[in-house]
């Protein structure tokens, strides 16, 4: 088994509903981004999946949430864009765009350069 990590950043602003405490208030957070995927077997080059393409497909799904509030977007309408919802709708949107023979292992997301938050299935 093969893993590939690669890591990007966005910015975002969100606010925490019926949470208690400053981040129920808007603010915005710089957040980086860590994806491993996962595959069993090499190409004929030699690659799991190139790390440009993997790179691509993170920052198709990153535009979606830079500089916006996160709240705006349907999915935390119903969610509460906490980083651990952040973590889980990256990772969906993610695997979707893989091609068939690589799988998304995990998503890790730091809020802050000291608070991460990781989703796997």
């Amino acid at each position: 088994m093969f893993e590939v990590t690669i890591q990007e950043s966005f910015a975002a602003a969100h606010f925490l509903r019926e949470y208690k405490g400053k981040c129920e208030n808007l603010h915005g957070h710089n957040y980086q981004v860590k994806v491993s995927i996962r595959t069993k077997n090499l190409d004929k080059i030699g690659l799991s999946i190139d790390f440009s393409l993997a790179k691509k497909y993170l920052k198709t799904v990153l535009e979606e949430l830079d500089h916006i509030n996160l709240n705006d977007l349907l999915f935390f309408k119903e969610n509460n864009p906490s980083a651990e919802n952040i973590a889980k709708y990256i990772y969906f949107k993610y695997k979707k765009l893989l091609p068939k023979q690589a799988t998304i292992n995990k998503v890790t997301i730091w809020e802050t350069e000291n608070n991460a938050v990781s989703y796997w299935e």
